[in-house]
């Protein structure tokens, strides 16, 4: 078997079909919405990976403490020689992993961007020349088939990404990621734990004003991929807690009432002065919420660790 293998689910032309249908749907439905899959072009990836160092954004840090402080329990309590991971990016945080699973013959990582899962691939497999990495260019909250590897097998869905997802929507992947799972199989998933409001506000609204760029630059992406004439400093970043279902909204607020455009849509969206664009939700758990989300998807929590702070938890869980 070659030492790199990528397999396409994806049509080539998936991503601007996904596109189109997600900004006609949600620009035309009260409130509106965007989905936040699209704030990371380069441009958004970038500004992305800037939140990470910032002060007020404790998620990422938090998360690469845990990584390195259990690893080793982690790969003890699943034996796995198959790594999954969904949404893998740049596979920067997944190396904790691989570093600790002696066993591992397979990493499997899962992503849209073709881009970035060559790019991973090539610096894993000069660091680790004795591996295996099947990709696949994938959405991971479509139905997936997974390569035929070795197990046991641990899918990793990391950086608390699940956040993103409304409730139904969690309980649709996690139904779908039990329906991967074999005896001994595994899952590790990334949480953002709730607290106060103060810090998990500022995480999202910060001094420098970072966060505000990524939420207008979705604006931008709609702009280049179907011209459309938003101006992005036309809105104004909104980050607000949501008390009674426990998350962070993101939204864009209209400065002005305005009008946009959107020609390959064959769209006119108009804005009142002070309407809001809903562009993230991140919902943030506490254990019994993450153990009956599990449950219901026929997952049973087995492991739970957090950092030293608290802030932020993986969990591992088996299939019933």
């Amino acid at each position: 078997m070659s030492p790199f293998l990528l397999t396409r689910t994806l049509p080539v032309d998936a991503t601007d079909a996904a596109l189109r249908a997600d900004v006609l749907h949600g620009l035309t439905r009260q409130p509106k919405t965007l989905p936040p899959k699209w704030f990371y072009d380069a441009r958004g990836s970038e500004l992305f990976e800037e939140i990470t160092r910032l002060p007020e954004y404790y998620p990422t840090r938090a998360e690469r403490e845990i990584l390195i402080d259990r690893a080793g329990a982690i790969a003890a309590a699943s034996g796995a020689r198959t790594l999954v991971e969904l949404g893998s990016g740049s596979s920067e945080k997944t190396r904790h992993l691989l570093d600790a699973l002696p066993q591992l013959h397979t990493y499997v990582p899962v992503d849209v961007s073709e881009s970035a899962l060559r790019g991973a691939a090539e610096a894993l497999l000069e660091e680790r020349p004795g591996l295996s990495v099947h990709a696949l260019i994938a959405d991971f909250t479509e139905a997936l088939a997974l390569p035929a590897t070795p197990g046991p097998r641990l899918v990793a869905f990391l950086g608390g990404t699940i956040g993103n997802l409304l409730p139904q929507e969690r309980a649709s992947f996690l139904a779908s990621v039990r329906s991967l799972l074999s005896p001994g199989d595994s899952l590790l998933l990334g949480t953002d734990l709730v607290k106060d409001e103060e810090v998990l506000v500022a995480a999202y609204d910060d001094a420098s004003g970072v966060t505000a760029a990524f939420n207008r630059n979705v604006l931008s992406v709609v702009d280049r991929e179907l011209g459309a004439d938003f101006d992005p400093a036309d809105f104004e970043h909104v980050a607000r807690w949501n008390p009674e279902q426990e998350w962070i909204e993101m939204r864009l607020r209209a400065r002005r009432a305005l009008t946009v455009k959107i020609p390959e849509l064959d769209l006119v969206v108009p804005f009142e002065a002070g309407e809001e664009l809903r562009t993230e939700v991140s919902a943030k758990f506490r254990k019994d919420g993450v153990r009956e989300e599990l449950d219901r998807a026929g997952l049973r929590l087995t492991q739970w660790w957090t950092d030293a702070a608290g802030r932020f938890a993986l969990s591992l869980s088996t299939a019933d």
